[in-house]
């Protein structure tokens, strides 16, 4: 019997939020309306939207003994997200510094901080919370290293998710061990190099052909892609009216995450989590455009 049905490890931040017209070019300066803090990082991310689902979550990460460490915490806590994983101290609070145009398009420079002192000693330390979950799911708003000790660390039976974002080369232990590596675009590209090809099929194939036993290539408006070895099959996405983006794909791999842990195949798992991604795309924010089970239930 499992504790949880998802434990995250990654990434907490303090989203400063900025609505522009558009977005700046090199050298230029342009006027954005009102600075906006909302608690964000890919990690706390999912782990709210997966307990806002209903999932038992509990997530693994590192925050500053500072202002914006309290808002992550009250957050999580809000959600019902079991922050005892959630260490502080070590560095300020990760901060992540967004633009967001009209049509709900957002750029993002993250600043680390405590994410980075996220250590392998950190999951070590935290071997009975890898035990106690039934799905672990990553992603590379932390160290690279601490991402290889959590696939080092995982019991028998726990399936691992992962979202190379942001997107960098990963060691053949940690591709092995994805079930599934879910990426988009960009991401698909970086870790294919030039043999990426023109089509989401072949991004999916050449990206299997890495070592994953699974991948799911997310395609914002036009759905998302699953690929196991059996074959490609797309999901369709909801049509809905963005207002804002952020947080979106983490919602999407959370639910995803979830509701593999509870049997549902690769196709109905992803299925089910375009239509997370579609509600949250509806509302301004990351944490707080996440939707309950019943919310999505009416998409």
């Amino acid at each position: 019997m499992y504790d949880y049905d998802l434990l995250v490890v990654g990434s907490a931040n303090a989203d400063l939020v900025i609505g522009v017209e558009r977005r700046p070019a090199a050298g230029e300066t342009v006027l954005g309306g009102d600075l906006s803090t909302h608690p964000g990082g890919k990690g706390a991310n999912q782990a709210v939207a997966a307990a806002r689902l209903g999932a038992r979550t509990a997530l693994l990460a590192r925050v500053g003994a500072d202002g914006h460490g309290r808002l992550l915490l009250d957050s999580l806590r809000s959600a019902g997200v079991d922050p005892a994983g959630v260490l502080e101290g070590g560095a300020p609070t990760g901060v992540a510094l967004i633009t967001v145009d009209p049509s709900g398009d957002n750029s993002i420079v993250v600043s680390p901080g405590a994410n980075a002192r996220l250590t392998p000693a950190d999951v070590r330390s935290a071997a009975p919370l890898l035990r106690a979950a039934r799905v672990v799911s990553a992603q590379l708003e932390i160290p690279l290293e601490t991402v290889e000790e959590v696939v080092r660390a995982l019991p028998s039976g726990t399936r691992f998710v992962l979202n190379p974002s942001p997107p960098r080369p990963l060691p053949a232990e940690v591709l092995a061990a994805c079930d599934p590596l879910i990426v988009n675009e960009h991401e698909a590209r970086v870790i294919l190099g030039e043999s990426a090809g023109a089509e989401p099929e072949d991004w999916a194939r050449g990206l299997l052909a890495l070592g994953p036993r699974s991948v799911v290539v997310t395609l914002g408006a036009r759905g998302a892609l699953v690929y196991d070895g059996s074959g490609a099959r797309r999901v369709a996405s909801v049509k809905v009216d963005a207002v804002d983006t952020t947080g979106a794909g983490d919602a999407f791999t959370a639910a995803l995450a979830w509701r593999l842990g509870t049997g549902a195949s690769l196709a109905e798992a992803a299925a089910y989590a375009a239509r997370v991604g579609a509600a949250a795309v509806t509302r301004a924010g990351a944490q707080e455009s996440y939707p309950t089970a019943e919310e999505v239930g009416q998409l």
